[in-house]
């Protein structure tokens, strides 16, 4: 693989790879596993701005590569964001409740 692909795959990587530990999935170099579904929400538009902007200027492979993870990080970002939401409505129920 050219230089310059596989720096880009690793870019993409990178990317993924803090995605799924600000989604809780992984822990960071500390050990730490925490949720920050903002920093998740930018890290994929930057991964949506790479996807527009490289369109037609990487092989399929890296494109397929790029997809996957996106929808990957669509999918849990989601499920995260769902739970999330639940939660402070439950609480804010409970609150009204009290």
């Amino acid at each position: 693989m050219e230089k310059n692909n596989q720096l880009l795959m690793q870019l993409i990587y990178m990317f993924h790879t803090s995605a799924m530990q600000g989604l809780g999935k992984i822990a960071d170099p500390t050990g730490r596993v925490s949720l920050n579904l903002e920093y998740v929400s930018q890290t994929i538009d930057l991964m949506e701005m790479l996807k527009v902007k490289t369109k037609g200027n990487i092989t399929d492979e890296i494109e397929k590569v790029l997809d996957e993870m996106l929808s990957e990080l669509y999918i849990n970002y989601s499920d995260e964001k769902a739970k999330s939401d639940y939660k402070v409505g439950a609480e804010t129920k409970k609150q009204n409740d009290e």
